[in-house]
């Protein structure tokens, strides 16, 4: 008997799955499960950027709330629209490896990340 609820309990948690994947996708979700509810961009692979200049610096941004490939991508193409700037997002460590080709204030960094709905939790 204790088997047959098992199996009733497994078949009722894979068919609400299922059916909660279904209508994501057929709703527009890009990123199923994702904390930013699916608007985050596709994981398109994103080129890397080129500076103008040469490198003259580089920062780490440590960033909590990257969830998923789409919200690294998110990061990166955020802080490579800074002129300037070239980045390189590490999802499994959280963080961000900037290089910079002319002075850019940590605030510009920060809002930037920020705004997009990501914490930043250092700059060194």
């Amino acid at each position: 008997m204790a088997d047959i609820i098992a199996v009733i309990v497994l078949v009722v948690l894979i068919g609400s799955s299922v059916a909660y994947i279904v209508k994501a996708k057929k709703s527009g979700v890009k990123c199923i499960g994702c904390p930013a509810g699916g608007s985050c961009p596709g994981s398109a692979r994103t080129p890397k950027k080129k500076l103008e200049g040469r490198v003259i610096g580089r920062k780490t941004m440590k960033i909590s709330g990257m969830h998923c490939a789409h919200c690294a991508t998110d990061v990166t193409k955020i802080l490579n629209q800074i002129n300037g700037v070239r980045a390189e997002v590490n999802l499994s460590k959280g963080s961000a490896r900037i290089s910079y080709d002319r002075e850019i204030g940590e605030d510009i960094l920060k809002n930037a990340v920020e705004k997009a709905g990501y914490h930043v939790t250092q700059i060194c």
